[in-house]
């Protein structure tokens, strides 16, 4: 169904006292069915954040009448929110704070938020949610520790990983991984059992092999692992070696985490793909099966990245990597932004061609940094930067900006100007063949036919515009925080 159609059907459902939409959603108070949250910080003088939603079929920020004057979710207090995790599907958005480390739940269906998610141990560098909504997990850099909160039971394991500052979870929720700055390993939590708590229960010496962590110590009932060489024995441990790893993406079922290793851009060597299994990285106790890969497999399925790796997005059996390349300009160390395709069937590197480049060049970067990637419609990728002043681009006087949109048929590159600061969030309004990002503060719209700007005057907010989500995307994976 078409999103004009699906409109035309919440109305008449309207109408008639129906209370869903599509896919049966509930139909929210508001009434308004292509809703794009927007995550505000400093709204006003007397508060730090705000969560506001505009019309995006109208593309106005009010009731079609002008009442209300403004749509907004009722009941958030968090501080400076910087983030979005959404989950269309489920109807439900978290949104982290970084001003008070508050993670808040979002019902979209009821346009209200629930109570913020306890016991994280201050504020966290990375944090998810599972799509069950179960378990939380996250890295909190400044307190070394890799949380996990079990939302059912109110349990919170505060795991020790000095430097930890990334977490990944898999769509399916079943399984995570943590990764260190500046470090080349890799690091998963499991569940103990109720046998396992009993045995490991005398402190580090009686814990298992990998373990960095158990916790409580008393009574443990989770642990943190490093990953292994499954080779590996008391006396010659062999940790699993990555290459300045930073995040992890999951294959389409679910079966395969590939490891993004940023390589030169964080301080390494090579920027590539490593495959591991999930099954073994599995946290909830009694689903776990086989083992790690030893240290040759790992390496001979590790895909060499040329443009660089710091984030990627699976689309069925291709992977686009995104990624910052050093460049020697003038004498000083500048990064260069590339998109990189990977076919997922043969594990390799799309071979290049004139009439389809790969890797291709996009706006550049801070190195590292957690950069924005969303499909939209019309066989389109975008691609938000940070810092792009900073790169080869400016520095080269070439154009540049912060936000690409790539046809995926052909890898042709539209690069938007002018420069309207760092790109913080995208959002793809599907169907309606245009994305909304939040950029240098403020919300732009553009449309997925050709780049072009969309009169952005009616959606504009007071504040700093920091993230956007689509509320009522066909699917979760309409997200760029996962």
């Amino acid at each position: 169904m078409s999103a004009a159609a699906a409109l035309v059907v919440a109305a008449a459902l309207a109408g008639c006292g129906g209370t869903t939409y599509f896919a049966g959603r509930n139909l929210p108070p508001s009434g308004v069915t292509n809703r794009v949250l927007i995550a505000i910080q400093n709204p006003n003088i007397f508060t730090k954040g705000a969560l506001q939603f505009v019309d995006a079929y109208y593309d106005i920020r009010s009731g079609f009448t002008g009442t209300p004057s403004t749509f907004s979710i009722s009941g958030y207090n968090g501080a400076l929110p910087v983030t979005i995790q959404n989950m269309p599907e489920e109807q439900v958005g978290v949104v982290y704070g970084s001003g008070d480390g508050s993670f808040i739940p979002v019902n979209y269906a009821q346009e209200n938020t629930g109570g913020a998610v306890s016991n994280l141990n201050g504020p966290s560098s990375s944090i998810f949610i599972t799509r069950n909504q179960a378990y939380v997990f996250a890295a909190s850099q400044s307190a070394h520790v890799f949380t996990v909160v079990n939302r059912s039971t109110g349990g919170s394991y505060a795991l020790s990983l000095p430097g930890v500052y990334r977490v990944s979870v898999n769509p399916g929720g079943s399984a995570a991984l943590a990764f260190v700055q500046n470090s080349n390993y890799a690091y998963y939590p499991r569940q103990l059992t109720s046998a396992q708590t009993i045995s490991y229960s005398g402190g580090p010496t009686t814990w298992p092999l990998g373990a960095v962590d158990c916790e409580p110590l008393n009574g443990p009932g989770w642990c943190l692992f490093q990953a292994l060489d499954p080779t590996s024995t008391s006396t010659n441990i062999k940790p699993l070696t990555f290459d300045r790893p930073v995040k992890a993406v999951f294959s389409a079922d679910g079966g395969t985490a590939y490891v993004l290793n940023c390589g030169p851009e964080c301080g390494g060597t090579t920027a590539s793909i490593s495959s591991l299994p999930v099954a073994p990285l599995i946290y909830l106790v009694g689903q776990q099966s086989g083992t790690l890969p030893t240290t040759s497999a790992l390496a001979s399925s590790t895909i060499p990245i040329p443009g660089g790796a710091s984030n990627a997005l699976v689309d069925s059996s291709t992977l686009y990597v995104v990624g910052q390349q050093p460049v020697q300009v003038q004498g000083q160390t500048l990064y260069a932004g590339n998109m990189t395709v990977v076919n997922l069937l043969n594990n390799t590197v799309v071979p290049s061609t004139s009439a389809v480049p790969n890797p291709v060049s996009i706006s550049d970067g801070a190195p590292g940094a957690v950069s924005r990637i969303m499909l939209a419609d019309n066989n389109t990728l975008w691609i938000g930067m940070t810092k792009c002043t900073n790169g080869v681009r400016a520095a080269t006087g070439e154009p540049f900006g912060c936000l690409t949109m790539l046809n995926t048929a052909n890898n042709t590159i539209t690069l938007l100007e002018p420069y309207l600061g760092d790109l913080t969030g995208i959002a793809a309004v599907t169907g309606l063949h245009k994305i909304y990002v939040a950029q240098g503060g403020q919300v732009y719209i553009y449309s997925t036919v050709d780049g072009s700007s969309i009169d952005n005057q009616y959606v504009t907010v007071t504040g700093v515009a920091y993230d956007v989500a689509y509320m009522d995307g066909f699917t979760d994976g309409n997200n760029t925080v996962y």
